[in-house]
This record gives C-alpha cells, structure tokens and sequence, in this order.
C-alpha cells in the first residue's frame, strides 16, 4: 500500500475540563488535517463538559473523559463526578491508554502538557512510543512568564519527558513575536525537535448565520470573553461605557461565555437588555461568523481569539488577564508592540473615561494585514507539512530491514 493511499490516525489529546481555548485549538488542527489529507482520521481526547456542543467534520470524533478543574488555591477536584480526585485521575489515565490502544494512532499530539494533566499520559507515551507512535507536543505561542514557567517545568520534571518521549514540540506561533521556552535551557537535543509553525488560521464555515445577527444592526464591536468563567471585569467595564454613553459610535454585541457564572450572566444580560444599541447571547458554536461580521473586537486575548482576529483581520482592543498565568498579558502587550493589536491593561480603577476612549480609537487604528510578518498564519499548512514527514517515519520504524527496525530520528 503507498504512503498517500493508506489510512492514517491521528489522536490528540486536551487536558482541560474549563473553559474552551485547548478544545478549540485541537478541533481546529483536527478539521485542518482531514480536510488536507482524505484517507486520515483524527480522535479528540477531551475532558470538556461542551465538546458535544460543536459540529465536528466527517472522520474526525471525540472521547469524552470525566472532567478535572483546577481550583483558585492550586487544587484540583472532579468537574461533575462526586468521587475523588486520584480515582477521577485514575479514570481518565485508564480511557487515555485504552483509546490509544485501541486506535493505534501514527501521530499522537499532546496538547501543552508533556505528561497530561498530573502525569496521567504518561503510561500512554510508554505504550506508543514502543509502537512507533510518532509523539509531538503542540504548545501555544506563550505559556507563561518565564521566571514562572521554568520552576514549574523543573518541579514536573519535564526536560526527561521532552528528550525521552517526543519526536516534534510544534509551536503554533511565530518567534518573532514570542518564544514560549525563554528562560528554559533546552539541551541541543530538545532544541531541535522545536520547529514555530505560525499562528492556526481560522475561516468562516459556510453554515446558517446565528440568529442574532438578524437582531443587531452593524456597524458592532463584538465584546468576548472566551469561556466566560473569568470574565466579569471585561465585561462590566465596557458595558458601562455603553451605559454611561448612548452614543457610541457602534453597536455591541456581547459574548458572555457558557463558563460565566449564571447569577452573573442574568445580570449582565439584564443591563444589556435595557440599551438600545447592545445585545448578547450567552455562547455560540459559530464565533467565526460572529467575529467575520464585526467590525471590531474588545477581548481578553487568549490564543484562539487572537488567531480569528488576525485571520479575519479585525481592528481589536484586548484588554488580558494577569492571573494565574501572564499569557494573555504577554501575547496582548508582544502584539501591540508589532502593531498587531491595541492594548488596554487593567490597571483595577477601570475609570468609564477609559474604556469610552479605548472604544472610539478602535476605528483609527491599524488593521493586522498593515503588519508584514512573515509566515505569521502559516500554521495549518506547516502542520499538515510536519505530519506527512511523521507518517513517513512511522512507516520506517515499522519496516524490518534484516531482521531490525529501521526508525530515522531528526
């Protein structure tokens, strides 16, 4: 059977149980790679309690694991299941290594993680690696600041993971704008498996509008605030510059998220109700449309946002969370720096003054198209690129050349 007709699996894995950023980056790669190769099929590992809520395309599906949420003091607990954590833990370690058993991928992604969430992928990579399963961990453009990110990385232990396991750490970014690993010694073996692939482009599936759109006249700012669970600052601080201003120069239309709490967003939407020029929805499985409609965007910045405004070439205002992570700071403040984006730190006043006049500058500034970067929305195709070479490595672990494996190693 040739390389192009064979079929081929991909598994991916995403740890995260709360909020939607790593289940929108893996069905993303996902769609992108069966699109581009039609004898593949990808699996989804998630522990996201709303994966069900998103149309998935042909030979691509999902498993679902029991959901794990870390909480505020560094803890973790079972998202709905009333046992305990370690046997939640348990759970999920023995499904990961099932499916991946069973499936018998080419290419196994490890979405940011090295050894899943509290090392329950561990014992996966073991059992693929010994099948000559091609590992790759696929990491965003920033992780977190460095003089964090490295005692984490030491506490779990990751160089041994990244040199014993991994074939590829695929970057889905540039490094002109960001290197995820500064402030970590790499050895030179490690350093070569890193290849940047640029930023994951994001279009507009060809699907029926969402039905608020024919409730919002535009010119709107589309205001979103990703998964919604930590998005209560950015959300009342722009709705009162609407409240306090009956003319703002656009409309708004206020993504709240299916994260926020539900007291929370009754009462947002409460006070959105009684203006004339806003309106909001609690969550929507087509944000590409919503985003491809506006004219300009007020979010916290996290990755996957950030890919669809500079894929739809959106004027954006981000305005990024500090805690617990500096990612979004660090990805939002890079950007405006490059010009990319307009930056608007919390600086806990949140004075209304502020944001009317962040709002109304919105429409002089650049759009990211006015930025030349080379490669910047390369990385469907680079990824499709990078796989191809990983299936061709499979094959040559698999193939007994005088009674030995031949594996070549880059």
């Amino acid at each position: 059977m040739s390389l192009k007709s064979k079929a081929r699996r991909i598994l991916i894995y995403s740890h995260d149980s709360f909020g939607l950023g790593h289940l929108r980056r893996c069905r993303t790669l996902a769609h992108a790679l069966v699109e581009q190769n039609q004898n593949l099929s990808v699996l989804i590992l998630s522990g996201s309690p709303i994966i069900g809520s998103f149309d998935f395309k042909a030979r691509v599906d999902f498993v679902r694991i029991p959901g794990i949420i870390k909480l505020r003091n560094g803890e973790y607990t079972s998202l709905s299941l009333h046992i305990d954590t370690e046997q939640t833990l348990a759970m999920r370690a023995s499904i990961i290594r099932h499916t991946a058993e069973t499936f018998d991928p080419d290419i196994f992604i490890v979405d940011k993680e090295p050894y899943g969430l509290k090392g329950e992928v561990e014992e996966t990579l073991e059992v693929l690696k010994e099948r000559g399963t091609q590992l790759v961990l696929g990491l965003r453009d920033v992780l977190d600041d460095p003089s964090l990110l490295g005692p984490e990385w030491e506490r779990k232990n990751v160089l041994p993971a990244l040199s014993k396991y991994y074939d590829d750490i695929w970057v889905f970014g540039v490094e002109q704008l960001y290197n995820p690993l500064k402030g970590i010694e790499l050895p030179a073996d490690i350093q070569r498996k890193v290849t940047y692939t640029g930023y994951l482009p994001r279009n507009v599936q060809p699907a029926t509008d969402p039905a608020i759109l024919d409730e919002i006249d535009e010119p709107y700012i589309l205001i979103t605030v990703g998964g919604g669970g930590d998005g209560e600052v950015l959300t009342d601080w722009v709705l009162r510059a609407y409240e306090a201003d009956p003319n703002m120069p656009m409309n708004a239309l206020f993504v709240l998220g299916p994260f926020m709490p539900p007291d929370l967003r009754s009462s947002f939407r409460e006070r959105i109700a009684k203006l004339n020029h806003a309106k909001s929805v609690t969550f929507n499985n087509k944000m590409e449309s919503l985003m491809d409609r506006a004219s300009a965007v007020v979010a916290m910045g996290g990755y996957n946002t950030f890919c669809e405004v500079l894929s739809m070439d959106k004027r954006a205002l981000i305005i990024p969370r500090t805690v617990p992570r500096l990612e979004q700071y660090i990805r939002a403040t890079r950007a405006a720096e490059l010009g990319l984006i307009s930056v608007l730190v919390d600086d806990d006043v949140r004075a209304t003054e502020t944001m009317q006049t962040a709002l109304k500058q919105l429409s002089q500034q650049n759009k990211p198209s006015d930025i030349v970067i080379p490669g910047l929305l390369d990385g469907l195709t680079n990824v499709n690129r990078l796989a191809q070479l990983r299936f061709k490595d499979r094959d040559l672990f698999n193939t007994d050349v005088g009674g030995t494996v031949s594996f070549k190693n880059y």
